[in-house]
C-alpha cells in the first residue's frame, strides 16, 4: 500500500548485513554526504510491516568505502539481521544543497523532456551512467530514448518546472535504445529517489 510519507522521503542509504555482536549494519550508501548523513547521533527512517520507524545512528565507522553503524535500540546480531535489505530515507527538507548546475536523481527522474522547439520527447525513467557520462533514459512516443546530460543536449533544467529542455543532436530522437536491455544495465540505472546527484547544466 502507498504511503505518502514514505514516498516523499528521499532514499540514502541500504543495510546489507550484520556487522559483529552488538546488532551494527554494514550499508550502502545512496548519498553523496556519507559522513554527514550517518553520523552519530543522525536520526533515519525506515519501514517495517508498513510502519514508519526512527533509526538513530549510535555508533559509527564511516572510513571504508561502506559505511558501519549501530542503531539505538539494535543491540544484537538478530535485531540487526531484521534490518537487512531495509532501505533508509530522510525527509527532503534535510538533503543537502548541492553546487549551481548539480542536481540529486530524485529532482530529474520524472521531469518531462521536450525540445527547443516545443516537441514533445517523454518523461524522464532513470538516470544511467555516474558522474561525468549519464545518460537520461526518457520514455515518450517514441519508445526509450537516451539522452546524454550534457550542457550541449541539456539546454534547460528546470527541476522546479519538472521540465528538461534538450538540442537533440542529428538522429538522437531517431535512436532507441534495443527493446531487450540487458538487466545489469537496468540494476544500474537511478529511477529512485536518491541523495546521490548528478551533473548538470542549470537553467
Amino acid at each position: 500500500m502507498a504511503d505518502p510519507q514514505w514516498d516523499a522521503m528521499v532514499l540514502v542509504g541500504l543495510v546489507a548485513r550484520p556487522h559483529g555482536l552488538r546488532g551494527d549494519v554494514v550499508l550502502n550508501p545512496e548519498t553523496d554526504f556519507v559522513e554527514e548523513r550517518f553520523a552519530v547521533g543522525s536520526t533515519l527512517w525506515t519501514r517495517v510491516s508498513g510502519v514508519l520507524q526512527p533509526l538513530t545512528v549510535v555508533r559509527a565507522l564511516l572510513a571504508g568505502r561502506r559505511p558501519v553503524v549501530g542503531f539505538d535500540g539494535v543491540s544484537d546480531v538478530p535485531g540487526a539481521e531484521r534490518l537487512v535489505g531495509a532501505e533508509l530515507r530522510i525527509t527532503e527538507d534535510l538533503v543537502m544543497p548541492l553546487a549551481p548546475g548539480s542536481y540529486y536523481v530524485h529532482q530529474i527522474v520524472g521531469c518531462r523532456v521536450e525540445t527547443t522547439g516545443g516537441e514533445a520527447v517523454g518523461d524522464v525513467a532513470r538516470v544511467d551512467g555516474g558522474a561525468g557520462a549519464s545518460v537520461l533514459v526518457v520514455v515518450g512516443p517514441r519508445g526509450e530514448v537516451l539522452v546524454p546530460l550534457a550542457d550541449s543536449v541539456c539546454q534547460t533544467i528546470d527541476v522546479a518546472a519538472r521540465l528538461i529542455r534538450i538540442e537533440p543532436v542529428e538522429g538522437l530522437l531517431e535512436v532507441n535504445a534495443p527493446r531487450e536491455r540487458s538487466a545489469s544495465r537496468r540494476r544500474g540505472g537511478r529511477g529512485r529517489g536518491t541523495e546521490a546527484s548528478e551533473p548538470g547544466r542549470a537553467s
